[in-house]
Formats: C-alpha cells, structure tokens, sequence
C-alpha cells in the first residue's frame, strides 16, 4: 500500500471509530416490543399508559416557560414540533427500551410505520440531535444525514 493510500486509511478508520465513540463494534439493538395507547406529551416524549417515554437523542423546543434559567434550549416551535410527532404517531408502534434519564422516563427508540421517530423529527427540523444523549450510537447511525445537519451546537 502507499504512503498516501496508508493515510487515507488511517484518516478514514480513525474517523470512524471517532463516530463509534472509540468503539470497533456498533452497540446491538436492545429487543422490540409493541407499545399501544401512546399520545404525544411534547416534540421528544410519549406517554404509553403510566410510562413516559423520551425519544432517544432528540431535544425538542420547549414550551414558553419550560426552559430553565441558565439552559440553553432547542430553537423552534415547540407546538409545530409536537405536532409533527403528533401526526407520526400511531395506534401500534414498536418500542426498543434503551434506559432510563434522570427523570425516570424511559429512553427508548420507538418506531412507527417502520420509521424511527427520533430520526422523523430530526428530518423534518422539527428537533435537534445531541451525541451526548445516543445511548449506544443508535439515532446517529440510523439517520446520520439529517442527525449531523440537526446537530445540538452547545
């Protein structure tokens, strides 16, 4: 291989295990399972029955008077980015459960129609993405396009 071909390489595989967060192997997908009875709380959280459930990597603009003092919070509408995940949202959708955040709502991937909802309201500019929430890189690697031009810039 030449030198130039072994930098290229080196470039390239260092940036990829930078997008993995060091990681040589992507993070398997937690188990699927439906979930009904879902309505919409905000642009980034469901309520299914008594769980809260938070959309994965997302951060939907808050609604006037819910940004706290000293946070910088997501820009937009809040009631145009709530509904938007409205109108996704479906009787049956599918929920891979992720963990938990520090207000007990569970963090979860959750599809409708076959599309992620995270990456739904990514590509419609209807949230922004943060790294730092994507438990397990998952939202990055299913809708990178649109996580990266939506990319929190804190």
């Amino acid at each position: 291989m030449s030198r130039r071909r072994n930098n290229v390489w080196a470039i390239t595989m260092s940036a990829a295990l930078a997008a993995l967060g060091g990681c040589t192997q992507a993070a398997a997908l937690p188990p699927a399972e439906p979930v009904t009875g879902c309505s919409v709380a905000d642009g980034d959280t469901l309520r299914c029955g008594d769980e809260r459930v938070r959309l994965l990597a997302i951060d939907a603009p808050e609604k006037p008077g819910q940004c706290r003092e000293g946070r910088t919070c997501a820009p937009g509408d809040p009631f145009a980015s709530e509904r938007n995940l409205r109108e996704a949202v479906t009787p049956i959708m599918t929920i891979r459960r992720v963990g938990t955040d520090r207000f007990g709502r569970t963090l979860a991937l959750v599809e409708a129609r076959g599309r992620d909802l995270s990456c739904h309201q990514l590509e419609s500019k209807a949230a922004i993405y943060n790294p730092r929430w994507d438990n397990g890189g998952f939202v990055g690697a299913m809708c990178p396009e649109a996580a990266a031009r939506q990319t929190v810039s804190r």
